[in-house]
């Protein structure tokens, strides 16, 4: 994970090329810049809301049929080229994050199980104020980590450290 989280900021400067190089009619990459842009200078609960809004209205799609291999960890480039899985719409929202100033120290990708489906899911979680929110690609808005009961985290990550979670 934290490799491929390198990975996005080798590909960083292609953040800013040209809209030409994308499957839609619209561009969204160009559409993510002028997010990011417009939220800027709003507080970080806005900054929060608005990236999770964003990023869930991209459709989803299992690695197997994306990319042809069980599991793979898309940059945000490639997860607007081709949409993604539950670990990209994670790393897409912490990339945004990061990029409107957020830390590592404020944000983790935690990997879990999630008790009601039975399978593998990941999330975003950040720290405000002391207090844990999740951005999950399964519920549209942005909820504190003590409302979900069916989450049992397995391991967190991000660009400088992971945490084993034990039961």
């Amino acid at each position: 994970m934290a490799r491929d989280l390198d990975r996005q900021q080798v590909e960083q400067a292609k953040y800013d090329g040209p809209c030409t190089e994308w499957r839609l009619t619209r561009c969204d990459l160009e559409s993510w810049r002028r997010l990011l842009a417009e939220l800027r200078d709003k507080d970080r609960i806005a900054q929060i809301r608005e990236v999770q809004t964003f990023l869930n209205r991209v459709p989803y799609v299992i690695d197997p049929i994306n990319w042809g291999v069980p599991d793979y960890w898309a940059t945000p480039l490639q997860f607007f080229g081709k949409d993604g899985d539950c670990e990209d719409y994670a790393i897409a929202k912490f990339v945004s994050l990061k990029t409107l100033g957020f830390t590592d120290d404020d944000m983790r990708i935690v990997v879990l199980d999630d008790l009601n489906l039975g399978v593998a899911h990941a999330i975003l979680v950040v720290y405000v104020d002391g207090r844990a929110l999740v951005l999950d690609n399964q519920i549209s808005q942005v909820i504190p980590a003590d409302l979900i009961r069916h989450y049992r985290p397995i391991y967190s990550i991000n660009q400088t450290a992971w945490w084993l979670h034990l039961p």
